[in-house]
């Protein structure tokens, strides 16, 4: 199997968690009511574990790999003010797509290091191509609770949006193979940037939802989400 076809099936294959965890989310209630919000509050902070897991372990140490401290610095802090008057622009529009923002800003830049990496460190793209797909499930199924909440769009068109959502994820593989693969500054920029736009919205929107009061299981579903990062960098490592 060549490397583009090895690229386009792994990002196909994490790219379909997304709808996979909007489906999940469609199960309306967990029985006590109060098992249903500690469930939802812990699958929204797994999702915030393994994004700082995808931020500390594969987009910061490989964006800095290929850039002077500078340009680092710079696109790292363009993320995180990009996704500040982003977020502030949805919150006046009254809408609740923090969750789906950082599953878009994690999932195309990790695509296109996968797609980049595969031609050279057929490990680390598989560790990657897995990476994502644990990441798009939970944010796949936060992203459906959080904008369904707002009535303002049904559950079939909304998972039909998640659906179309797929194809990004080859197509950002595409361009990392094919044009990034020889562009390591520029692909650096861009995984810098997403990573300050996820640390972001993490500690603005995902952190404080993961909240709730005298309750443990979402504090420690950050901290095993972050763990399943940690483990399966170390195989690779």
């Amino acid at each position: 199997m060549s490397d583009m076809v090895t690229a386009l099936a792994y990002a196909t294959i994490a790219g379909v968690a997304i709808p996979l965890g909007g489906l999940v989310a469609k199960v309306e209630h967990i029985q006590p009511r109060w098992l249903d919000e500690e469930f939802r509050h812990s699958v929204i902070a797994f999702g915030g574990g393994v994004l700082l897991a995808a931020v500390a372990l594969v987009l910061v140490p490989a964006g800095m790999a290929d850039l002077a401290p500078t340009p680092a610095v710079l696109s790292f802090a363009a993320g995180g003010i990009a996704f500040f008057l982003i977020d502030r622009m949805i919150e006046r529009q009254g809408g609740a797509a923090a969750q789906l923002m950082a599953m878009l800003l994690d999932f195309v830049p990790e695509a296109m290091a996968m797609g980049a990496m595969l031609a050279t460190e057929a490990s680390t793209g598989l560790l990657l191509a897995l990476l994502i797909a644990l990441q798009n499930l939970p944010e796949g199924f936060n992203a459906y609770r959080e904008i369904l909440a707002t009535g303002r769009i049904g559950r079939g068109a909304l998972l039909a949006l998640l659906c179309l959502l797929v194809p990004l994820g080859p197509l950002a593989a595409w361009i990392g193979q094919e044009q990034m693969a020889d562009l390591p500054g520029l692909l650096g920029a861009i995984m810098l940037f997403a990573s300050g736009g996820i640390l972001y919205l993490t500690f603005e929107d995902i952190a404080p939802l993961a909240h709730l009061e005298r309750h443990w299981a979402p504090p420690l579903g950050a901290v095993f989400g972050f763990l399943l990062g940690l483990w399966g960098h170390m195989l690779v490592a």
